[in-house]
């Protein structure tokens, strides 16, 4: 039976592979689950040292690829990323036409926590010898905090993998990326630093502001029930409460029992607001925004950067500061503080995001 709701408490999850490089098998039932082979922080700073030309770097979802050109500037490193905007990271497959891409590579920055098993399957047979992958969410995250709930339940051995959407990790994934840059191309370590500096300046600056945002809200306020489930480690950080996510770890539509047991959440949860994405698209949602008389949103972009490349808003701490604004304003608060703050690149960001 498909596990869809979960009331009050995230549950927080222990898997046996800590701060490990993963990957992704099954058990005698067909569950999947992860196998640690080195420890990841330490496996993203093993790559050949780069000289006499520039550093090529592939990444895949369009935030990791904002914070890696945030660090990256204009050091002449060049950065392709792998993940059209607007395209579900969980079932992305890559085309033939990336393994070319993925061969050129000194590092590939992914995600990890599962997201993006294709594209990583892909850079293991592709990678030439010295390059490596660099799993970020699971160079930073140990195993007693991965989230398993909504989507993402415990025995299917995924742990929730967003943890983009709490800006802390963000910085947290900035200081991986400085230590592998920093060792494969160490002529570049000045500018590496000082642009990771005026990164983490920019994002503790988005922290303060959803800190003093979300304060706007009556605790019992603070409820997202969302179509994808996206915002567990958000929630825990910033003492929300995601009551539930619509969508399935099947990634299907739910059944018509989901949708009834899912209105009657609603009704007695008094969600104020319900949360669609622009990639997900849910008729589901709408019909329970109308049953329930709850505000219907749907614009929630979970790694669809705001804007057209090169604009000031199409940045990791746009996307982050969209989100909180929608979130905190459809709940009744005060986004003042969010929309105050310059969310551009604090360098030329000259990455390649596939549209």
């Amino acid at each position: 039976m498909r596990r869809l709701l979960v009331i009050s408490a995230i549950s927080i999850g222990l898997m046996g592979c800590g701060g490990s490089s993963t990957s992704s098998t099954q058990n005698s039932d067909g569950i999947a689950t992860l196998t640690g082979t080195k420890i990841a922080s330490q496996n993203c700073a093993s790559g050949t040292v780069v000289a006499d030309r520039a550093v090529n770097i592939v990444t895949t979802v369009a935030p990791i690829t904002s914070i890696v050109s945030s660090i990256v500037g204009d050091t002449g490193a060049m950065i392709t990323g792998l993940v059209p905007e607007g395209t579900n990271s969980h079932t992305f497959e890559p085309p033939p036409s990336a393994a070319a891409v993925l061969e050129s590579a000194d590092v590939v920055f992914i995600n990890g926590l599962v997201l993006e098993e294709p594209t990583k399957n892909l850079a293991d047979s592709n990678l030439r010898n010295g390059a490596v992958v660099c799993e970020l969410a699971t160079a930073v995250l140990p195993e007693s905090d991965w989230i398993f709930d909504f989507s993402f339940p415990k025995s299917g051995g995924k742990p929730n993998p967003h943890l983009w959407t709490n800006p802390p990790f963000a910085i947290d994934y900035a200081n991986v990326i400085l230590d592998t840059l920093t060792h494969i191309d160490p002529a570049n370590t000045d500018a590496y630093n000082t642009n990771y500096e005026a990164f983490v300046a920019q994002i503790r600056s988005l922290d303060d502001a959803t800190k003093i945002a979300t304060a706007t809200l009556p605790i019992e306020s603070r409820k997202l029930l969302t179509y994808h489930d996206a915002y567990a480690y958000f929630a825990l950080h910033y003492g929300w409460q995601v009551v539930g996510a619509i969508q399935p770890a099947s990634f299907e539509e739910p059944t018509a029992k989901d949708v009834v047991d899912l209105i009657r959440q609603v009704r007695s949860e008094n969600v104020r607001a319900i949360f669609g994405s622009e990639v997900f698209p849910s008729p589901i949602l709408e019909q329970i925004g109308k049953e329930t008389g709850v505000t219907y949103v749907d614009v929630l972009r979970d790694d669809d950067l705001p804007g057209e490349p090169g604009s000031p808003e199409h940045s990791y701490a746009g996307l982050m500061r969209f989100d909180f604004v929608t979130m905190v304003e459809s709940l009744g608060g005060d986004a003042t503080a969010l929309k105050s703050l310059d969310v551009a690149l604090t360098v030329p960001d000259k990455a390649e995001y596939p549209q």
